[in-house]
């Protein structure tokens, strides 16, 4: 089980696409039209062989809509966990009580999302692909963009709420790996990354609040934010409304 893409949202996708590019050293995105069906379009970035994605409504009533207005502005949407046995993964989302609310198996790529009520913090998408290598949200090139000179990969998701032990329990009660606290942080280690729950505390609420991305050198990243007026008062790198946690590479 690994942390394998971070979806953001956004009312301006252009503007989101060129802060990425130009802040972690990216240089592609995938226009995938599967998302249509959402009232969606997005943009998906190779980050090594993770990937942000940036999605942004081209229709009200949207569920990413609706979290544009309730969390005051662009922000975290959606945490996609790549899963070794899909079946078993599948089954123990029934088996805990939490809903879903898409489906899908398509030519050895297949997703379930879970409604974000019954997880805590944003939509949990639980991904299976053949072979494991394989991203079909990515594109069918993107292999030929990976860049790792600036960033290298996302290694970790950080979500807020109320109560982050509550939350931690739910989530680690779905994916099946134990939920640990340490330095007053509850997490959930992953085979590739972690999950952590902290205490909502920038006046948005519940929902993905920050990532880790590890790069090679956290001061430039910061210079390129800063550049763009991407850095927060406190010095974090701030993209789509998410803050960025930078992890030495």
């Amino acid at each position: 089980m690994r942390l394998r893409q971070i979806a953001l949202v956004a009312h301006d996708l252009a503007a989101a696409r060129t802060e990425i590019t130009a802040v972690l050293g990216l240089d592609y995105a995938y226009d995938d039209p599967g998302v249509g069906k959402y009232g969606l379009r997005n943009a998906v970035f190779p980050v090594g062989t993770t990937f942000l994605e940036v999605v942004s409504p081209k229709e009200s009533g949207t569920t990413a809509a609706r979290l544009l207005e309730k969390r005051g502005g662009p922000g975290g949407y959606m945490v996609i966990l790549q899963v070794g046995d899909l079946a078993e993964a599948r089954a123990r989302v029934r088996d805990v009580g939490a809903r879903v609310v898409d489906q899908t198996d398509q030519g050895g790529a297949a997703f379930t999302h879970i409604h974000p009520k019954d997880v805590g913090g944003a939509i949990l998408s639980l991904d299976h692909m053949k072979p494991k290598e394989r991203w079909e949200w990515g594109g069918p090139v993107w292999r030929d963009h990976v860049r790792t000179d600036v960033s290298v990969a996302i290694v970790g998701a950080e979500l807020q709420g109320e109560d982050p032990s509550r939350m931690a329990a739910r989530w680690a009660a779905v994916l099946g790996r134990p939920a640990e606290q340490s330095a007053g942080e509850w997490h959930i280690n992953l085979d590739e990354g972690e999950i952590r729950f902290v205490a909502a505390h920038d006046g948005r609420g519940e929902g993905l609040g920050a990532f880790d991305v590890a790069v090679r050198s956290p001061g430039e990243v910061q210079r390129r934010a800063e550049a763009m007026g991407l850095l927060d008062p406190d010095g974090a790198v701030i993209l789509s409304g998410t803050r960025v946690r930078l992890v030495a590479a």
